[in-house]
Formats: C-alpha cells, structure tokens, sequence
C-alpha cells in the first residue's frame, strides 16, 4: 500500500467511480472500522426510527454493501462513488435520489420555508462524505463534491441538493459533525444556498438545465 503524503488532492490524480464498480474491501478500507464513518456506514438519513438503538454493525455494514451493489458494474443503482489514489481506495460520497433518506423527510427546519415535493425522485441530495484516514485535510471532499454533481446529472437528476455545515477558520470541527461537508466545498463546486435552518447548518442546492 503506498502511503498518504501531504498536499491537496487534486481532480486529476483521482479515479472515480460509480460505487458499484468498486469492490467490498475497498469500502472498508475507505470506511475503517472503529471511528465514526466505520461505526454509521452512511446510514444516518437511511434508518427510519432511533438510528443507534434499531441497527446494528453487523446490519449498517449490511445496507451499505447491498445500497452499494459493490463489485457489480452492471447494477441498474448504487449509492454514490467511490475514488482512488494511486490505486489506492481513498473516499466516497453517497448521493442518490432523495427519496432514498428518510431522515430527510422528517426535520422541519430542513422544510422551514421551503415548498418542495418530497417525492419527487428528480431531486437527489448528497447526504454523506468519507475520506479515509491518511488522507483527510487534503481537499478530497472538493473533488468529490464536483464528481457527485455530475453522477446525479448523469443519472437523470433534476436538481441535487446538500446540507451542509458552516466551518470557521482556525476552530476545529469533528469528523462526525461535518461528515455532511462544509458550505465552502459546495459553494466553490457552484451550489447556491437556499435556506438556513439552524445556526451552523444551511440548506444548498444546484438546478441543472432542461436537456
């Protein structure tokens, strides 16, 4: 295995591809097991009900694995992309159809102000970034946010919107808390913010033209 080295990533040293042409072992080497993306798998807005009290490892791990259809290129729907280093498995970015979370569906200041649909499959959201230890710090989630855009274009996407949480500079925010991405990373990929529901969160989102 080579070994991470310093400096931001950048677009063209990276292979990226859709989940499910990536293998089961290059998820967990993304994923680790023992922090917070080891522990949630991407879960966190696809368990209906008490996210740690309903599901188990074993079972997060589980949905992952079948979300991803890894190792299957062929398969008609995977949960994101994955991308490489090097050859190296480095991060991933679960973006699909918004219907897919139904954790999204339910938090009110994620609707405050907002007339949406919330069954319109035509809206995809970007719900989760991980970037394998070793590599964190190195600007990889920018280059993933850009490779997601264009995933859920591809796929038919009418709109793709995100999360996010604002960051200030020189204070530190956990893994776990920004694992949604930060303001910047989307705002640089062209994403335009449409609501503010809580102080450190805002609501983003990028409108694709009619074919």
């Amino acid at each position: 295995m080579m070994m991470a080295m310093a400096g931001p990533i950048l677009d063209g040293q990276l292979t990226i591809v859709p989940a499910n042409q990536a293998s089961s072992g290059d998820l967990v080497a993304i994923f680790g097991t023992t922090d917070y993306p080891g522990l949630c798998q991407c879960q966190r807005f696809r368990v209906p009900g008490r996210f740690w009290r309903d599901t188990s490892q074993e079972q997060r791990t589980a949905m992952l694995r079948e979300q991803a259809a890894c190792g299957d290129p062929g398969a008609k729907a995977t949960c994101g992309v994955a991308a490489c280093l090097d050859g190296e498995p480095v991060g991933r970015v679960a973006v699909e159809p918004r219907t897919a979370y139904p954790g999204l569906r339910t938090p009110r200041v994620l609707w405050s102000g907002r007339n949406q649909d919330k069954d319109d499959d035509r809206i995809w959201a970007v719900t989760c970034f991980v970037a394998r230890k070793g590599y964190r710090g190195r600007a990889l989630t920018d280059a993933l946010a850009r490779a997601a855009t264009g995933f859920a274009r591809g796929r038919g996407a009418r709109a793709l919107e995100t999360y996010p949480m604002l960051t200030e500079p020189g204070k530190e925010i956990t893994w776990g808390e920004v694992h949604v991405g930060a303001r910047q990373v989307f705002g640089d990929a062209g994403f335009e913010e449409v609501g503010h529901p809580t102080v450190l969160r805002v609501v983003m989102r990028i409108d694709f033209p009619e074919d």
